[in-house]
């Protein structure tokens, strides 16, 4: 092998793994992931189908691939959210943004929140990314004083169930969506204790 031609190849089998992925992203945001079929995401990438699977080995590798952008996105949205000296505000921005982020691609709200794909679960590398978002709102609650693994779970439960509401049966409005200060402010009066600085 030519001096570079390693790195040219990982280079280009790296391009053509990610034209796969965006085009398995229009299928998904298109029609729902029962939509994703090799066949046609062959056609879309502008590629045969056993090219397709030349750079993932299955219709579930590629949703791995899609959870991990997903939890990336997710992770850099957590990073992105500025922290102050209030906790309660912060937590309040950390669940706005959250919601925001779910209902602005519904498809990838489903695939990182939701059992949508029979048959699939992400690897352990994919969704250690997806764990280490839900520290960040781990760590925002212990600042509230919330320490209790039930409340983390009653907080993710609600602020799901408002997402899920809202992507569910209001697509294009905010019915439940605009009720997350109302939830926030809720949860923490019922349980917060004060906070604590971490």
């Amino acid at each position: 092998m030519l001096k570079g031609e390693g790195n040219w190849r990982e280079a280009r089998r790296a391009s053509a793994r990610a034209a796969v992925l965006v085009a398995a992203w229009e299928l998904v945001r298109a029609d729902g992931p029962a939509a994703l079929s090799m066949r046609e995401l062959a056609r879309r990438a502008g590629i045969t189908t056993p090219t397709v699977y030349a750079y993932f080995e299955s219709k579930n590798a590629i949703f791995d691939a899609m959870f991990a952008e997903a939890a990336q996105s997710f992770v850099e949205l957590k990073a992105a959210v500025p922290t102050t000296d209030d906790p309660r505000q912060d937590l309040l921005a950390e669940a706005r943004a959250f919601v925001e982020f779910c209902v602005s691609d519904a498809p990838r709200y489903q695939l990182l929140f939701q059992r949508s794909v029979p048959g699939f679960t992400p690897s352990p590398e994919s969704y250690e990314l997806a764990v280490s978002a839900l520290e960040v709102t781990r760590g925002l609650l212990a600042r509230n004083g919330v320490h209790d693994p039930r409340h983390l779970d009653i907080w993710t439960a609600v602020t799901v169930g408002l997402v899920d509401q809202q992507v569910s049966n209001d697509p294009d409005g905010d019915r439940w969506s605009r009720l997350v200060d109302d939830v926030t402010q809720m949860f923490l009066d019922r349980y917060a204790t004060g906070g604590v600085s971490s």
